[in-house]
């Protein structure tokens, strides 16, 4: 059967099951709510072979001006058929002028530079079982009126309208702040994903705060199971697995389109939501 008898249509959450199928079968983690959790944000397409899922894509847009692109997942049993690219194709005229981005493996990256998309840089996961640690004296829980400042933070690092996305967060994560003055300057949240917990994002003007935010959340999660993804710009590296999160992988950074203004100094991204949100 070729690739023009595979019909593609919008993702629903009768889809789930079979996109979960898809995540496990290519050494994916994710459960079913972390699927819905990206879907509830975002606008899917699935490829579909006699009712069953054999493909999937995502589209989350941020606001008006950019987009990520994720969850692109082909059947083994259906690559070389030009399905990534009938996918991506479909994909694309959604987006349409906005910048678009999307994180990919060594696999994907020849029809994605096809495709117009430039390398900006390099992802790496790190986890593992989080060793014991001391409490940052600097970190603590967030309260629910700070939200709003989190969420002005979140922007300033990625210059990108994630409210969306940050009010699901707000019901799905745990946050953590860092106060000056009773005003917060940095944080990070944590939730359930994949085999354990994710911590991300992490948003903050230091290096140093950044550390001390994930080890916060360390010293409340010890033993266990706990991810995070980042940019290796980042340099954090080596000081997670310190604390027992090895380096597993990660992928290519890649845009397409407009490039985003620069983030508002001093504000960054340490860790991400994860690689399909950025």
């Amino acid at each position: 059967m070729t690739a023009e008898q595979i019909s593609l249509e919008a993702m629903e959450t009768g889809h789930l099951d079979g996109a979960v199928l898809l995540s496990r079968e290519a050494g994916w983690p994710h459960r079913r709510e972390d699927w819905e959790l990206v879907l509830s944000v975002s606008e899917g397409i699935v490829a579909l072979q006699d009712g069953r899922v054999v493909a999937t894509t995502i589209i989350t847009p941020f606001g008006s001006d950019a987009a990520a692109i994720n969850m692109v997942i082909v059947d083994s049993a259906m690559r070389g058929r030009g399905l990534g690219r009938r996918l991506m194709d479909a994909a694309l005229e959604k987006t349409g002028i906005r910048s678009c981005r999307l994180v990919a493996t060594k696999e994907g990256l020849p029809l994605y530079e096809k495709l117009g998309f430039v390398a900006v840089g390099e992802i790496i996961q790190h986890q593992g079982k989080a060793l014991k640690v001391a409490v940052p004296a600097t970190v603590s829980w967030a309260r629910d009126d700070e939200h709003e400042k989190i969420c002005s933070l979140d922007r300033a690092a990625c210059c990108l309208d994630r409210s969306k996305l940050m009010c699901i967060l707000r019901q799905a994560a745990r946050f953590a702040v860092i106060r000056e003055r009773g005003e917060v300057k940095a944080f990070a949240a944590v939730r359930a994903f994949g085999h354990g917990l994710v911590v991300g994002p992490v948003v903050a003007s230091s290096r140093q705060q950044a550390k001390d935010l994930i080890q916060f959340m360390l010293a409340h999660h010890e033993g266990d199971f706990v991810r995070l993804d980042m940019e290796l710009s980042t340099e954090l590296g080596p000081w997670l697995v310190e604390r027992g999160l090895a380096h597993v992988g990660g992928g290519i950074p890649m845009q397409r389109g407009p490039k985003v203004e620069r983030a508002e100094a001093p504000y960054r991204t340490y860790a991400l939501v994860n690689q399909a949100l950025g």
